[in-house]
């Protein structure tokens, strides 16, 4: 079986701590799609940390890199014999899916598979490895040490799923080899070949806003934060030298340069938000945090907004009296 083989290079990571990201985990994520017996579409990510390393999309047979030390230090003849597993993969994942639908009378299209796997290269001795499968959204086995294991609350007819695959010592020691041997070298070489990028930081810019708060007769305030890289950052509103713990921190968003951003609110009564201000903690700040008061002048979400359309209606009535008055000038020409 081929299982395992697809399960190292695209499955999917639920769960980051910041000591992980620290440490450059490698996460993979792969999801697969099965509308009918006759139909399946399977894609595929991986990713170093915060930094996407490589794809694998339905209509390929190849891995892509990403960036341009993807490889890590594995040869030319190690990535060849990788894509020829795949080429064969692609063919046996799906087969293998529909003869389990056949055998479990309890699986029906259409169906939606999330695979993920990955390791923690901490030294060349010491690593941290997990292997997961998802059945419809719902997590339903893991790989631990030397074989697969049931998920706690996963239905009885994995049991059946987990014995066909436990049954098969080439895809045990196939996942041993993968997650304790391959996986962790593999991380060790892109970590040396991506170092600089890795290692890169940039530092956060600050503004505030104000937004309308559920609450009546209070006001959100808003820090955006944006530009900074690597993902931790701490952002609390204060009042003086204490913390807002009312403080309302929204999910990492990603830039388009692969830097991120974060936006804290706090809802306060109107009228009493004196003294308050953001502050910005990060490690490319060398210590010199981020401190922005709020002095009440700052645009509310709605102004900003306004002001944005009424810049846009302004540069279309120019494009369009431009076009106007050369139409003019050029049938003036034409007269004369």
């Amino acid at each position: 079986m081929w299982y395992l083989l697809l399960f190292w290079v695209f499955p999917w990571v639920w769960l980051q701590s910041e000591a992980q990201q620290k440490n450059f985990p490698f996460c993979c994520l792969q999801t697969s799609s099965f509308p009918n017996s006759s139909c399946s579409s399977t894609n595929g990510l991986a990713w170093l940390g915060d930094l996407q390393t490589h794809r694998w999309s339905n209509a390929s047979d190849t891995i892509d890199f990403v960036k341009p030390w993807s490889r890590g230090k594995f040869s030319d003849q190690q990535w060849e014999h990788l894509q020829r597993i795949f080429q064969v993969y692609r063919f046996s994942f799906t087969r293998d899916v529909q003869e389990f639908v056949k055998m479990v009378p309890n699986i029906h299209y259409p169906i939606e598979i999330q695979l993920s796997a990955g390791c923690d290269a901490y030294s060349e001795n010491a690593s941290e490895n997990f292997l997961y499968a998802a059945y419809q959204g719902e997590y339903i086995l893991s790989f631990q040490g030397t074989s697969f294991q049931k998920a706690p609350d996963a239905p009885p007819w994995t049991e059946l799923v987990i014995k066909v695959l436990n049954g098969d010592p080439g895809t045990t020691e196939t996942a041993q080899w993968l997650l304790y041997d391959i996986c962790p070298k593999f991380v060790h070489g892109l970590l040396e070949a991506g170092t600089p990028e890795l290692e890169k930081q940039e530092k956060p810019v600050a503004w505030l806003s104000s937004g309308l708060s559920p609450k009546h007769g209070h006001l959100q305030l808003v820090c955006h934060v944006s530009g900074f890289y690597p993902k931790p950052v701490w952002v609390m509103w204060m009042q003086g030298e204490q913390e807002q713990n009312s403080t309302q921190r929204s999910d990492y968003l990603p830039n388009a340069d692969e830097t991120w951003y974060l936006r804290a609110t706090l809802d306060v009564e109107a009228g009493k938000e004196a003294g308050l201000a953001c502050c910005v903690k990060h490690s490319s700040l060398g210590g010199q945090d981020i401190t922005l008061y709020w002095d009440g002048r700052h645009l509310s979400l709605g102004i900003i907004i306004v002001l944005v359309l009424l810049v846009v209606l302004l540069l279309i009535c120019a494009v369009i009296g431009f076009v106007i008055y050369t139409k003019k000038r050029c049938s003036y020409q034409d007269i004369l």
